[in-house]
């Protein structure tokens, strides 16, 4: 992406948001961070930061609409997430519902916010997870987090289908199993090359691959 370009991106203060966030600053972009709460890392890297934003209500996608008006938004990253385990015999179907919300509606609720702010050429791209994939699941168990990653990527399917006459491509995107606090930082790769490899599938996202379920290293995932 060029000078002048507008990146928002959701739970941008750490880890996989921070690391895109830093991409597109040193890209010469306008990266607008979004999060509950800032940090210092994300503060010196964004052009503007909108914090206190809870993005599963009302009250959060007003304070996120205020803060851009007058934006056109280039790309869109939602990102913001939540990891939680449940074993069968103990499933907290609150925690279903806290995932739900946070990981599917979530980003579906930014969308629609903002979409007016997006037009011919603009981008959208869902941080998801190939846990999510009905196809790829052998070893089951994270009930609401491969429920709510499964409903994200239903939503963006309708999404890209629905934006795609208005120039506005989605794509799916999996980080790739990132050493973050989401995971204690167990993870293969590091947030720096989760961010490279994301921002490629985006750089090639377009209105003909639009839809898309990717691996953040290119591979096609199925659904």
């Amino acid at each position: 992406m060029s000078d002048s370009k507008v990146v928002v991106i959701t739970g941008a203060n750490r880890g996989i948001g921070l690391e895109l966030a830093r991409h597109y600053a040193a890209e010469g972009c306008e990266v607008i961070g979004v999060c509950r709460q800032s940090s210092d890392e994300l503060a010196s890297v964004a052009a503007q930061v909108i914090d206190g934003v809870d993005v599963t209500t009302d009250v959060g996608i007003e304070k996120l609409e205020s803060g851009l008006v007058g934006k056109r938004i280039h790309l869109l990253i939602n990102n913001a997430g939540l990891l939680q385990d449940e074993q069968l015999g103990s499933i907290d179907l609150d925690s279903l519902r806290t995932q739900m919300e946070i990981n599917a509606f979530a980003p579906l609720r930014v969308t629609e916010a903002l979409v007016h702010l997006m037009g011919q050429g603009s981008k959208i791209a869902n941080i998801t997870s190939r846990m999510g994939s009905i196809a790829d699941n052998d070893s089951g168990g994270r009930y609401g987090y491969r429920a709510s990653k499964a409903a994200l990527n239903a939503f963006g399917k309708s999404l890209a289908v629905d934006l795609q006459p208005k120039g506005i491509a989605v794509a799916q995107l999996h980080p790739g199993y990132v050493k973050t606090r989401m995971v204690n930082f167990g993870g293969l790769i590091t947030p720096e090359d989760s961010a490279r490899g994301l921002a490629e599938r985006i750089a090639n996202l377009t209105l003909e691959n639009t839809g898309s379920f990717w691996h953040s290293n290119g591979e096609a995932l199925p659904w």
